[in-house]
């Protein structure tokens, strides 16, 4: 890694947003939801929640282009199983649904813990995840389409929380606790050598923060598995 590279892999985890999650429910396309990935790494969202069959994301995993590497996507059985636990640690669930109790979307107070809720092309948000949501928003529009693409319409809203939260400066300093900063700076820097720690069950050694290089040069040759173990 080089310090040019070092030195981008810091701002970017520096403004890295721990509390602003997505949550696809059965977007199934994976051009569409490529498209959601690449949103989430340009406002800062690190976190990614998929509600989607095993098919379909082996289609977005050979079309996504690599953007999956920088922002963890968890896929879940269902869309129950992705938002109970963030409504449990005090996310607040806003859909983009449009019904009678929708509001604009720049209503939304965005700087609280949110997770984002984007539903299929055509079907929308399922029932389940309706009931879980807390708000439902609409982006108004003034031409003759009905709805934005999901992929579109998931920009648009990261775009607002990106205004409100650069506003309130949380932009502006480091969110996510060191731990999880220093093992992503290692997984996005070099993850020829996290694989291969992983693969080996090694810890991951420390890095020169400034420069990329490693603090223990000798930390491989000495952790080398044996011949028996494969490489």
């Amino acid at each position: 890694m080089t310090p040019a590279r070092a030195r981008r892999i810091r701002e970017v985890l520096d403004r890295r947003q721990p509390d602003l999650r997505m949550v696809t429910d059965s977007v199934h396309k994976g051009h569409n939801l490529s498209a959601i990935v690449r949103s989430c790494d340009a406002f800062g969202v690190l976190d990614m929640h998929a509600v989607v069959a095993d098919a379909d994301f082996r289609t977005f995993r050979s079309t996504a282009m690599g953007s999956q590497r920088w922002v963890r996507i968890e896929r879940h059985p269902d869309v129950t199983d992705a938002l109970v636990p963030l409504k449990a640690a005090g996310y607040q669930v806003v859909v983009a649904h449009l019904d009678e109790s929708a509001v604009d979307f720049r209503t939304v107070d965005f700087t609280r813990p949110t997770a984002l809720l984007m539903g299929a092309e055509k079907q929308g948000p399922s029932s389940a995840g309706l009931a879980l949501a807390d708000r439902a928003v609409t982006i108004p529009m003034v031409g003759m389409v009905e709805s934005f693409n999901v992929s579109v319409a998931a920009a648009i809203l990261l775009a607002e929380a990106h205004r409100q939260r650069a506003l309130a400066g949380f932009y502006d300093e480091r969110r996510l606790d060191d731990a999880t900063w220093r093992t992503l700076f290692f997984e996005w820097g070099e993850p020829q050598l996290a694989a291969y720690c992983q693969r080996h069950g090694l810890a991951y050694p420390e890095l020169d923060y400034a420069t990329g290089e490693l603090r223990d040069p000798g930390y491989f040759s000495r952790h080398r598995p044996r011949a028996a173990d494969g490489a």
